[in-house]
């Protein structure tokens, strides 16, 4: 082992690379030192486990998101905020094998998150919402692009990169005695991005109706 100067963000820029490679299950603290040519223990300076890697590696991603994601100037509408933002979050999430897995349960490192918390739901109170309503609506989309990606990493764990067994032609000949979900297939396995988006306006839909704020 030689002798590199590590840092905590070098770290966790190197976990992220991997992950592309391993996937979460196969990214290990002694993979990350192997790739910076350390040893393992050197990592424990900066991370007690693996969870605070994965919560620095979390963080990470969410400031490239900011940099790199989020189109142009904030939208006014709380709507279009929302959606907005957890269309960047999925394009982020997508960019890393099991992405969404990573981000899940993390617990941010900063507090790079907390102006654009606050902006969003300044903007979502003084359109009508109560806090507790806002909040709820927010979590509500959150939950809902967490759960999408999730599913989408499990049939393309990358973009380009499709696993065995979601072939949809093969799907509809083995359920040929159920049309309706036979054809189904076509639906819930492709045009993620046009199902995604769909689902968000649903939910802001929903929450239109179910708060009485528009």
């Amino acid at each position: 082992m030689g002798t590199t100067k590590i840092d905590r963000a070098r770290v966790a820029d190197t976990g992220l690379r991997l992950l592309n490679e391993v996937g979460l299950d196969g990214l290990t603290l002694r993979a990350i030192a192997r790739e910076l040519d350390v040893k393992a223990p050197a990592l424990y300076w900066h991370f007690k486990d693996k969870q605070a890697l994965l919560d620095e590696m979390a963080t990470v991603m969410y400031r490239r998101m900011l940099d790199e994601d989020l189109p142009g100037p904030v939208p006014e509408r709380w709507q279009d905020q929302l959606v907005a933002y957890n269309g960047a979050l999925r394009t982020a999430l997508l960019r890393y094998r099991d992405g969404a897995k990573v981000y899940s349960g993390a617990k941010f490192t900063g507090t790079d998150h907390a102006d654009g918390l606050e902006n969003h739901l300044r903007t979502m109170v003084d359109a009508g919402f109560e806090l507790r309503q806002a909040v709820r609506a927010s979590t509500t989309a959150y939950a809902y692009t967490m759960g999408f990606v999730t599913e989408e990493q499990g049939v393309q764990p990358m973009p380009d990169e499709r696993r065995e067994g979601f072939d949809i032609g093969e799907r509809a000949e083995r359920m040929a005695r159920y049309p309706l979900a036979a054809a189904a297939g076509a639906e819930i396995f492709t045009r993620y991005d046009e199902r995604f988006e769909d689902g968000l306006w649903l939910i802001v839909a929903g929450v239109e109706v179910r708060y009485g704020v528009r």
